[in-house]
């Protein structure tokens, strides 16, 4: 069972690294979205000089005698030269696979539901200056170090891109305020926490409206951003933000390099295209970090 889970990944690397056709591709439920990553790294002008990929079985359900379905975990690793460094790309896939007869007739991402914590956020009125320096290497050696693990320090969610952003955010010194208000503010203490924190639409809102403690001016252009800030991502265009980012590297367009939970990842490119959430209605929002020492956008 592994031996074959094994292959099938081994067929979607040989198309992508060796511009093969994958084995079984159209058994595939997120097929698009690889040959879709294929052409985004050819407009790019990156080579894929390698892949790899380790699978773990995390569960095994005999549905008939005939039929078993299996859960597993796929850890992607893809070695990258853009023409002006390499660097390795990592994604983390939760997938469920069906077998019937020891053959695999499907191979599909587990994906995960969107936030439904109600998250009515206010800004408050408090005049009340909070002055930090924003550290951006430790925000992003947080984010490297934290990327794939979770860090027993904070409470981890399924729905999990908005609290791992706000940890790398309080790692470069971005200072907690609001509590014990959910509804204002950006913080997490005592087991509990403010919407900002947690939820994607919240943290845009709050990023967008602050004007003390953590606070970011908006950008328009992807090259304006530097590592330490932060992408939002309304996969729908209808308004409401499903996912957050953070920005870890720039590749040799001066394009944002990003990393991000819930389906872990690292050194991704910034417009997730690759994504089997993104659609042709994507709209982003670009935040750059503000703060008392005057970091100035590219």
């Amino acid at each position: 069972m592994k031996k074959e889970l094994a292959a099938a990944v081994k067929s979607k690397l040989e198309m992508l690294v060796n511009s093969r056709s994958a084995r079984d591709l159209h058994l595939i439920e997120d097929s698009e979205t690889l040959l879709r990553k294929k052409q985004i790294l050819k407009d790019r002008e990156v080579e894929l000089l390698k892949g790899r990929a380790d699978v773990q079985v995390l569960q095994v359900e005999n549905v008939t005698a005939e039929e078993m379905h299996v859960t597993y975990k796929c850890h992607f690793k893809y070695f990258h030269n853009d023409r002006k460094s390499f660097y390795m790309e990592e994604k983390m896939e939760d997938r469920m696979a069906i077998f019937q007869n020891g053959m695999i007739v499907s191979d599909d991402k587990i994906e995960v539901n969107r936030e439904d914590e109600t998250d009515e956020n206010r800004e408050d009125e408090s005049d009340e200056r909070v002055a930090f320096r924003y550290d951006r290497l430790a925000a992003v050696q947080y984010a490297e170090r934290w990327w794939n693990t979770h860090n027993p320090k904070y409470k981890n969610f399924d729905v999990n891109c908005t609290n791992y952003v706000s940890q790398c955010l309080r790692a470069g010194g971005a200072p907690m305020r609001g509590y014990p208000g959910r509804s204002a503010g950006w913080w997490m203490q005592n087991s509990n926490w403010s919407y900002s924190w947690t939820v994607a639409h919240s943290l845009t809102m709050h990023l967008g409206h602050s004007k003390t403690g953590l606070r970011a001016s908006r950008v328009y252009k992807p090259e304006a951003l530097m590592p330490g800030d932060v992408i939002c991502y309304d996969f729908q265009g209808d308004g409401r933000f499903d996912h957050t980012t953070i920005v870890v590297a720039k590749d040799k367009s001066n394009m944002p390099l990003v990393n991000a939970n819930t389906y872990n990842s690292r050194m991704r490119y910034w417009d997730y295209e690759d994504s089997t959430a993104y659609t042709p209605n994507i709209a982003y929002r670009f935040y750059h970090i503000e703060d008392d020492a005057g970091s100035k956008k590219q």
